[in-house]
């Protein structure tokens, strides 16, 4: 794991909040929907911070936002020093080279009409880059050696690739621009099992090599737990708990958050068998009517008379381990 660095923080957001029209018959057509709400962080170069919670906790769209793709509704993303929100395109355009996404279906998020070769000289040749024809071929190679693929795969077709070596090519493509962060978008949840640990593996391989930074996003606790530094657990649009990531896996401090890590089975089946799980009861709040104070007092086993009145602020309890909870975990 990386040790906190004394440089400026590479990324700093700080309240940022989306928020969506609704759309539909069911809708009014006032009605807004709040994805994320209020939102802070920092990470430091070359860190991973995954970012884990149950769908339609806001993960994606907190991504999308701090990469403008859709720009927050209020708050602040300072990228390297510089305030990226309120920024047109053209001037966000220098910035795109520097923060690239991985998306979590490699087939979807690949043109099955180009080949290889074509799916990984197309950000040079948007952002001007290309250069001679051997120069551009020669990029190509790189990338494909980078993420462990052969030279040939460069004239083959999206189709005519394993779930797996699609999603090489979707890190090839992000990589291409030499950037220094990346918002990987759920990058193995449509993979096997096994082959989840060896697009984990190449992705820790590719941050040491080329100094990234990752924003990893993850439903699944366990699937973080070896490539991240610290973890920011989401609910219902905020950040709930937030710690390095061996203090959050011994010592959760937020229900939902020890409700995760009983989530996730135990390999050893007498372990298994004697644990101790924290169930959850009750619904997801609709985001059209949040409840009043904290919005997981409708399904925390322990929600008592102030978890229904006042919203918790997420406030430090051990040295850089947050957490937003009138009651946590002793």
């Amino acid at each position: 794991m990386n040790s906190v660095s004394s440089l400026p923080p590479l990324l700093q957001v700080e309240g940022v909040c989306k928020d969506f029209r609704a759309r539909g018959a069911l809708w009014r057509d006032s009605t807004s929907i709040r994805a994320v709400d209020g939102v802070s962080f920092s990470m430091q170069r070359s860190e991973t911070l995954a970012v884990v919670g149950e769908s339609g906790s806001g993960k994606s769209t907190l991504g999308r936002a701090i990469l403008q793709l859709d720009p927050p509704t209020a708050g602040s993303v300072r990228f390297d020093g510089a305030e990226l929100t309120g920024l047109d395109e053209t001037r966000l355009r220098p910035f795109r080279k520097r923060m690239q996404m991985i998306f979590q279906d490699p087939f979807g998020s690949l043109n099955p009409r180009m080949t290889v070769r074509a799916i990984l000289a197309e950000p040079f040749q948007i952002h001007g880059l290309a250069g001679n024809r051997a120069a551009l071929e020669a990029e190509v190679r790189r990338l494909l050696d980078a993420v462990r693929l052969p030279a040939m795969a460069a004239d083959r077709y999206p189709r005519q690739f394993s779930g797996g070596q699609r999603q090489r090519i979707s890190i090839a493509r992000a990589l291409a621009l030499r950037p220094d962060f990346i918002v990987a978008d759920e990058p193995v949840s449509a993979l096997d099992v096994s082959i989840q640990a060896q697009i984990l593996k190449l992705l820790k391989e590719l941050q040491a090599e080329f100094k990234l930074s990752y924003l990893f996003i993850a439903h699944d606790l366990a699937v973080v737990r070896h490539i991240a530094d610290r973890v920011a657990v989401m609910y219902f649009g905020r950040v709930v708990e937030i710690a390095p990531c061996d203090a959050l896996y011994e010592t959760p401090l937020h229900p939902y958050t020890s409700a995760l890590l009983d989530a996730s089975p135990v390999p050893d089946p007498a372990v298994e068998a004697q644990r101790h799980r924290i169930t959850l009861t009750g619904e997801v709040p609709s985001p059209a009517r949040p409840p009043t104070g904290c919005p997981f007092h409708t399904r925390c086993p322990r929600a008592e008379g102030l978890c229904r009145e006042q919203l918790p602020p997420l406030a430090e309890r051990f040295s850089g381990h947050a957490v937003a909870c009138h009651f946590p975990n002793r």
